[in-house]
């Protein structure tokens, strides 16, 4: 409900400004072609009252509504009731009618695409139907030259004005959609890349490799018996060695140097143009960094790290046989004690095809 609220806050909010500045100058368009008429004067008050309060005044009844968006899209029909009232009372005076129906049929298309252009278009029938009603059915298909030079304004300053909002429209939702791909990439507890993210990067930099002949370390990090963890501590202590985790891996690694959550307990790097001896020792201090953690409200509790390393080789046929290897090597450091770095075995072209 509240959500729906603000977003229809924010539609009368882009709204309110082109109503102001096309209404505003929409009354000299009009006042220009009802002055030759002869009209009575309650006519002026009400095109006074239009032109300059009602954008005001329809910008509060919407924002005050409980309803926000359905309040201004009925603002919007009002609008266009008044537009074909207006064509009707100063007798469809050509220019002034194609420039006043015109940007209101724009206004609607713009806020409310086709459903809103059809209930635009019947309520601009509407006023026309109640001007006739009054005035009589009567066509004025003559202009003056102050009824082209009051059109102007109309024709000029209303379409910038809504280009302007449909530019800031469009810069939002391109920020929005960038802030969606993100999230739709990175993993919601850690902030580190999610599976999927950090999988398509690893194929991504397995073909760089290939192409270019260049070195990159793949390491796959395991937190040992996480499980007991959680069972002993509760998950909320899980979940924060979980972050301290990425925090580490977040000072360690270069913007080059790319991290993920692989699974539950299980992190993954991608070390590029990093030697083996290198990346073994970044991998140590990483370890030793978890083994200094302490959790305020669990101070025994005490993090280790299982981490399996493998160098990229061009007997790799594709990224899958490079992230076996890492995992291999992983498998080994949790066989051989847990809390250590083991490196995967160098292929051979022989021992590859024998695999």
């Amino acid at each position: 409900m509240e959500n729906q609220r603000g977003k229809g806050l924010s539609f009368a909010r882009r709204i309110y400004l082109p109503r102001a500045i096309g209404l505003g100058i929409g009354f000299f368009s009009v006042g220009a072609a009802l002055y030759p008429l002869n009209l009575p004067g309650w006519l002026w008050a009400l095109l006074v009252f239009n032109g300059f309060f009602w954008p005001h005044l329809a910008y509060q009844v919407s924002t005050r509504s409980a309803f926000p968006y359905q309040a201004e899209r009925r603002n919007l029909l009002y609008d266009s009731l008044c537009g074909g009232f207006w064509a009707a009372s100063f007798q469809f005076s050509p220019l002034t009618t194609v420039t006043i129906l015109s940007m209101m049929t724009m206004n609607n298309v713009a806020a409310g695409g086709y459903r809103l252009f059809v209930f635009g278009a019947l309520a601009q029938l509407a006023g026309v139907l109640l001007g006739w009603s009054i005035f009589g059915v009567k066509f004025n298909l003559t202009m003056t030259q102050t009824q082209v030079w009051a059109c102007l304004p109309m024709l000029t300053l209303y379409p910038l004005a809504l280009g302007m909002v449909c530019y800031r429209l469009a810069i939002k939702l391109s920020q929005h959609k960038r802030a969606l791909s993100a999230l739709s990439r990175t993993d919601s507890l850690t902030g580190l890349l999610n599976h999927g993210a950090w999988k398509d990067l690893l194929h991504l930099k397995f073909q760089q490799c290939r192409q270019h002949n260049t070195q990159a370390m793949l390491a796959l990090i395991d937190i040992d018996h996480f499980k007991m963890i959680n069972d002993s501590y509760g998950h909320i202590v899980g979940d924060a060695a979980l972050r301290q985790m990425s925090k580490e891996l977040r000072n360690l690694l270069d913007e080059h140097e790319l991290a993920g959550r692989y699974g539950g307990d299980e992190f993954c790097v991608i070390l590029p143009n990093l030697p083996l001896n290198k990346a073994e020792t970044l991998m140590e201090q990483l370890r030793n960094a978890l083994q200094q953690y302490r959790h305020p409200d669990v101070p025994e509790l005490r993090v280790s790290l299982s981490i399996g390393l493998a160098c990229y080789q061009n007997a790799y046929t594709d990224a899958l046989e490079w992230l076996d290897d890492a995992d291999k090597a992983l498998y080994t450091a949790k066989h051989t004690g847990r809390n250590t770095v083991s490196v995967a075995l160098t292929r051979t072209a022989s021992n590859h095809a024998s695999a």
